[in-house]
């Protein structure tokens, strides 16, 4: 089993030193560390994975113990992961099936070590396809005048399934601030476009009628302002005046559904790291 630790803190010398040095103290064996200093704000971002086979502090205490030796004295902010531990996802869908399929075949196929208990949409268009990967599918129809309503019995059944990440697979709702304070940065969306371009209903409309030479897909965490969340992952694909508007489309949803499941296999593998309105990606 190992543990990983996702931290920031103002910059200084000595972090990484004082950190390591706690690992090897108690006898872990680091496998994995990464770090940046973003020197703009003066911040220090680490990840660093370990061992925890011989590690002599128990692991329901190494949180307790990191934050009284390190987190406190250098005013750190730190996360602690431990690898036997699944995310628990849950996936808001609304009538478009391909980023869909693309995360549960991810899922099935055992890529992802993730558990998936529940499936929320608005329509019932992909009753059929959780049904065949044999997963509970809610269907929880949203108007404006039930948005409330329904956004309450959504939490209900995420609290209920412990669900620790919400992917936003094209639902075609905006979730509000009341919903999104239950789930800060743990709610990942995919925008059709390449940010902060062509925003709106259909962006590769407006994007064919401009003649563009590339469209592409932004992968960003959901925040109270609409598609300004720190943004995860971010592609584009060339197109030329050969090309119609289903190619636009089709090259888009491809784009779509390969940028949303990179953005979370970033986050269910540990390596991202929010700070403000931006995100510190570890290879």
């Amino acid at each position: 089993m190992t543990a990983i630790i996702l931290m920031h803190c103002p910059d200084r010398s000595g972090i990484v030193a004082k950190v390591t040095g706690f690992i090897h103290s108690n006898c872990g064996n680091i496998v994995a560390l990464e770090q940046h200093v973003d020197r703009s704000m003066g911040r220090f971002f680490m990840r660093l994975k370990w061992d925890l086979e011989n590690f002599m502090i128990p692991k329901e205490k190494i949180g307790d113990h990191f934050q009284t030796l390190i987190a406190a004295p250098y005013g750190m902010d730190f996360d602690l992961y431990f690898s036997e531990q699944k995310p628990r996802m849950a996936i808001f869908v609304s009538k478009m099936s391909h980023c869909l399929y693309d995360i549960l075949s991810r899922w099935e196929s055992g890529d992802w070590q993730v558990d998936i208990p529940i499936i929320i949409s608005n329509h019932t268009e992909m009753q059929p396809i959780a049904e065949r990967f044999g997963i509970p599918f809610h269907y929880l129809p949203v108007t404006k005048d039930n948005k409330a309503e329904q956004e309450i019995r959504q939490l209900t059944l995420l609290q209920r399934n412990d669900i620790d990440l919400i992917v936003l697979a094209r639902y075609m709702q905006v979730l509000t601030n009341d919903f999104l304070q239950h789930y800060p940065n743990r709610v990942i969306n995919i925008h059709h476009s390449f940010l902060p371009a062509f925003a709106g209903a259909k962006p590769y409309h407006a994007a064919y009628e401009r003649g563009v030479k590339t469209i592409g897909a932004t992968c960003h965490y959901v925040t109270g302002e609409l598609d300004a969340g720190p943004i995860i992952e971010q592609d584009v694909i060339r197109v030329s005046h050969k090309d119609s508007l289903d190619t636009f489309i089709r090259k888009g949803k491809d784009l779509e559904k390969i940028v949303l499941s990179r953005g979370v296999f970033l986050h269910i593998q540990r390596k991202l790291l929010t700070y403000g309105n931006r995100t510190v990606v570890f290879g």
